[in-house]
């Protein structure tokens, strides 16, 4: 099973699920009755234990597990919000979501087409003057990824800043000025690349279109109507978090997350033996990635998104349908059932009774997994406040496989204690 390539980008899509073809000699014995079931009976200890286990290889100070199932719910604990402190991570603290935020920003836009404000095929320069090919890349290509622009987050003047001056704040038009500076990747439609240009822009369309700043129509369209108290898209001067939180680390510096760079040898061992020690990134500013992964929640709000979300409780039933239906495969080579991409939404059929609407965040101090199985009615959200381990994991994305092997029958998927 490939995981997360590049497994290091900044606010990046999701973790890639193993597909059912790549699990078809492990699944065989459960496909063999008329009507298996998906699903694990769950032990509680035995899940609490796997994740703990998990977690201490990669080397987190605090890690939440949440899982819903027609079982009930589950959570495993581990470790502490902040390094020095006995303080066991809860569903009620509030962490950096990253780019799960592009759920929120995708939904969002097609709230405003169902309103009438705008449509998805509506080109972008309609909205943003002055991007490249502007006239020629919808509203829907950026929802899935495919305008070919340059990805800011790529730029290294960008972490350079960051590292420089931590609290510095910045506008979306100031990234989108980085990505303008360089020629797109590839002609509009012609391919797919994840790219947080795109949800930049979205951020700068809704505004447009909606008539009031990105943060009040979250609120009011999403937060508020769903009951999500705890989420938040802060100003852009605002480097805090919520009480309570947990504070996010990181080793090394900006780049590590933003760009797909690996650790050195050197950090590597630094890390494990203790020499080095992981920095706080906890209040370092987001303002660099508003639309595409500035929102901050917790747990408990995002298992009420997630399901809200693929269930229909957000949007009417024909923008529901086009926004299920919008998954497009990131590469058209790959299996029938390999990962698909959509508006602001991952998806993969992982078994022959299993699949799963998700995403991901990753920015520097955090690292998260959100994603709701509508089949067996299974939601899966995941935190860490470590953005990579060690050796370079992206570490929910890591502690992902080793919840799925414990709540679905017929998967046995190797993990970082294996």
């Amino acid at each position: 099973m490939a995981l997360l390539a590049p497994c290091a980008a900044l606010l990046i899509a999701s973790c890639t699920l193993p597909t059912a073809a790549s699990l078809s000699d492990a699944s065989a014995a459960s496909a063999s009755s008329p009507t298996p079931s998906a699903l694990k009976p769950i032990d509680p200890a035995a899940f609490q234990s796997t994740v703990e286990r998990t977690a201490k290889k990669l080397m987190v100070p605090g890690a939440l597990v949440l899982l819903r199932t027609p079982q009930g719910t589950f959570r495993a604990t581990v470790g502490t919000t902040e390094l020095g402190t006995a303080k066991p991570p809860t569903t009620g603290d509030h962490f950096r979501i990253a780019s799960n935020t592009k759920t929120m920003t995708s939904a969002l836009i097609l709230l405003l087409a169902q309103d009438g404000e705008l449509r998805l095929s509506d080109p972008v320069s309609t909205y943003v003057p002055g991007v490249p090919n502007g006239d020629h890349i919808t509203l829907a290509e950026l929802l899935k990824m495919r305008s070919g622009l340059y990805n800011y987050t790529d730029a290294p003047e960008l972490a350079a800043t960051m590292d420089a001056d931590p609290g510095k704040a910045v506008t979306p038009q100031a990234m989108l000025d980085i990505a303008f500076r360089r020629p797109p990747n590839f002609a509009p439609d012609r391919s797919y690349e994840y790219n947080n240009t795109n949800y930049a822009l979205l951020g700068l369309v809704a505004e447009k279109a909606g008539g009031h700043p990105l943060a009040q129509q979250f609120r009011d369209r999403l937060f508020a109507p769903l009951g999500l108290a705890g989420t938040s898209l802060p100003a852009t001067d605002d480097l805090s978090l919520p009480a309570p939180y947990s504070h996010g680390y990181m080793y090394g510096g900006s780049a590590y997350a933003l760009v797909d760079r690996p650790y050195p040898a050197d950090v590597q061992a630094a890390a494990r033996s203790g020499r080095l020690r992981p920095t706080d990134y906890t209040h370092q500013n987001p303002s660099y990635a508003t639309a595409a992964g500035g929102v901050i929640s917790t747990a408990d709000d995002l298992a009420t998104w997630i399901r809200a979300l693929v269930t229909g409780k957000v949007l009417n039933p024909a923008y529901q349908q086009q926004w299920l239906s919008s998954p497009q495969a990131e590469d058209p080579s790959a299996p029938p059932d390999g990962k698909k991409y959509g508006y602001g939404i991952a998806y993969q059929r992982f078994g022959p009774n299993a699949s799963m609407y998700y995403h991901g965040g990753e920015l520097p101090g955090f690292n998260s997994f959100i994603g709701h199985d509508p089949d067996n009615e299974v939601t899966l959200i995941i935190w860490t406040n470590l953005t990579l381990s060690p050796d370079g994991k992206p570490t929910a994305q890591a502690l992902l496989l080793t919840a799925l092997n414990q709540i679905y029958a017929g998967l046995s998927l190797p993990t970082v204690t294996d």
